[in-house]
């Protein structure tokens, strides 16, 4: 009896680690200051989204500009939530966590990457893949130690 409530309580632990989430955020739960996400992949600018559409995805409320916006976030979420939480890649990249500029964003390999300034973007753009590695790479530890 006593290995199995040891067992019970790892695998409650470990489920209670992979659930941390990491979410830039305002104070009402809104993920990237109120903008559309699917305006930057399918219209390559950021729109402001309307909270009359609005859909949640993994702990965030997202705004959207249209109902046809709405609806293609609600088909697949993953191909248009912001990478690393909505925080800034290159900064994650470094280790941190940083807010971000809506008009520094960029698509690499279909991933939407938000970043602090387009100075910022810049320089994350100079080892485009390198940073992308880094930030991968701290992003799970800036989770569990943040999340």
């Amino acid at each position: 009896m006593k290995i199995l409530a040891t067992l019970l309580l790892a695998t409650t632990l470990a489920a209670a680690a992979q659930a941390k989430e990491l979410l830039n955020l305002d104070r009402s739960g809104v993920a990237v200051q109120g903008y559309d996400v699917v305006s930057f992949v399918m219209d390559g600018k950021p729109v402001k989204g309307n909270a009359a559409f609005s859909s949640k995805a993994g702990g965030a409320t997202y705004w959207f500009a249209t109902a046809e916006h709405k609806a293609a976030f609600d088909v697949a979420p993953a191909k248009f939530t912001p990478q690393f939480g909505g925080y800034c890649a290159y900064g994650v990249s470094k280790g941190s966590l940083v807010r971000i500029d809506v008009e520094a964003f960029q698509i690499v390999d279909g991933r939407l990457l938000l970043q602090y300034s387009k100075g910022v973007r810049n320089d994350f753009n100079k080892d485009t893949a390198g940073h992308l590695k880094k930030a991968d790479a701290n992003w799970p530890g800036l989770v569990e130690k943040n999340g």
